[in-house]
């Protein structure tokens, strides 16, 4: 209701609006709701693998335990000094 541009709407289409983008941010937060990294259309979200998963090989299946990765994440950019390293190396 801030957004000067969005204040002018009516109260059901703010609070839609509202309800999409918490969706949204849901749907990538979420692991069940995040889409499958190896799914051949793209669109398989995790939920849907393992329901698919489950019904093939007719057990039951759950998450129990996964990791997080991050892109970018453990890459450690070296912090140096150019004019020191060449200083260094004009000296040996």
């Amino acid at each position: 209701m801030n957004d000067p541009k969005e204040s002018q709407e009516p109260e059901k289409v703010i609070n839609g609006m509202i309800e999409g983008r918490v969706s949204k941010e849901l749907k990538e937060i979420c692991l069940l709701d995040q889409v499958y990294v190896k799914a051949e259309n793209g669109k398989q979200n995790v939920a849907k693998y393992l329901e698919q998963v489950s019904k093939e090989t007719g057990s039951t299946l759950s998450v129990k335990k996964f990791v997080r990765f991050e892109t970018g994440e453990g890459l450690e950019k070296k912090n140096e000094d150019f004019a020191v390293e060449v200083a260094a190396q004009m000296n040996a």
